[in-house]
């Protein structure tokens, strides 16, 4: 049977520069091109159907191949499965009670992901200051 949607799509807050890198980082890693990946901080980003721009701003979602719609915890550990070098950690959230503990986890970041995002932000913009390439 042919899935529903041909790649998992991912649904990020490009806004904060914090899953920006994060997101960076999969797309790398995304050696097979399995994802797809929508800033649902633009614009014209469409979010998952049943999710608002603004509730896709302030969760991580994924809608899986076969177009279930996930959030939290439950979207990582799907892009997880979909990247070769992040199987492991699929596996590990596998583990009886892990996914229970990995959103639990990730509830309790939701809150000061803001912060840790304006500082990530300034020491973005600061290595890239010092990097620079000098005048000659």
């Amino acid at each position: 049977m042919e899935p529903k949607y041909p790649k998992t799509t991912v649904y990020f807050d490009g806004s904060c520069s914090l899953c920006r890198s994060e997101i960076g980082f999969y797309r790398r890693d995304d050696q097979d091109r399995a994802l797809c990946f929508v800033d649902v901080s633009e614009t014209s980003a469409i979010p998952p159907k049943g999710v608002s721009q603004d509730h896709a701003m302030k969760r991580f979602h994924v809608r899986a191949c076969d177009g279930s719609v996930l959030s939290g915890a439950a979207a990582f550990v799907e892009v997880w499965t979909c990247l070769p070098r992040w199987r492991w950690a699929a596996r590990v959230a596998s583990l009886p009670g892990a996914l229970i503990a990995l959103e639990t986890g990730y509830k309790l970041f939701l809150p000061i992901r803001p912060l840790i995002s304006r500082f990530f932000g300034r020491v973005l913009r600061l290595y890239a200051v010092i990097n620079r390439p000098k005048r000659q």
